[in-house]
């Protein structure tokens, strides 16, 4: 049996998409619209668009002469009002409701009212710190993001966990300074020699006091998976 790997961070952050929720077959429809629409490579589009904002994607794939922020905001609108086949990832709702409330955030490359709204599909609670796509000057891989949920926390972003599951994210997280988790099979240059759990039953609180949350991860080695695309 595979050891158990014990962390004990001030705080947990979690990005949400692949993370907390599993919104695979909602991106992949609007993704694929986009590039039909445009004449575009949908999968060239997919390999790259995990976890960074939407209008950063329209931007570097969108044809001359297309504008890019009323593209960007129908592509939102899509995803805001497509929540058909949003679930949460295993073992998500379980650890959420054992933390503290002041104890975790979720820093996603989605907007916020996408956020609630994948949130509520997916049956987890609305995080009671959330860092937004909205809330950030640059995103993923950007660290903004986690520094300021960890500065809004009170915490020393070196001493909070990041799960996370894309290439950018994962840079985002070790970039701040923060100890990442890779959450399922992503294999990008930014995982290798990462702690990874298949999902989030994998990730047990077993114990919180005033200075530390107390996790268990197993397994603690890496285990067979399919490469993913790295973004550039």
């Amino acid at each position: 049996m595979t050891p158990y790997r014990t962390l004990t961070p001030h705080a947990l952050l979690f990005d949400m998409d692949g993370t907390l929720v599993d919104s695979t077959v909602v991106v992949e429809r609007t993704w694929r619209r986009f590039a039909r629409r445009h004449g575009l490579d949908a999968e060239r589009i997919l390999a790259t668009a995990h976890g960074r904002r939407t209008g950063e994607t329209v931007a570097r794939y969108a044809p001359a002469g297309v504008d890019v922020a009323a593209e960007t905001a129908r592509l939102v609108a899509e995803e805001v009002e497509d929540v058909e086949g949003v679930v949460a990832v295993p073992g998500a709702p379980e650890l959420l409701a054992a933390l503290p409330e002041d104890r975790w955030a979720v820093v996603t490359s989605a907007g916020r009212e996408l956020t609630h709204r994948r949130m509520a599909a997916a049956g987890l609670p609305l995080p009671p710190l959330l860092i937004s796509a909205d809330d950030v000057r640059e995103g993923k891989p950007s660290p903004e993001g986690y520094l300021a949920a960890a500065a809004a926390l009170r915490v020393p972003a070196a001493a909070t966990v990041v799960f996370e599951d894309a290439e950018a994210g994962l840079r985002a997280a070790v970039a701040a300074g923060a100890t990442p988790v890779v959450v399922g099979a992503h294999r990008g240059p930014a995982a290798e020699g990462l702690l990874r759990v298949r999902d989030l039953r994998e990730v047990t609180l077993t114990g919180a006091d005033h200075a530390a949350l107390h996790l268990a991860l197993q397994p603690a080695a890496p285990y067979a998976a399919t490469p993913s695309p790295a973004a550039p």
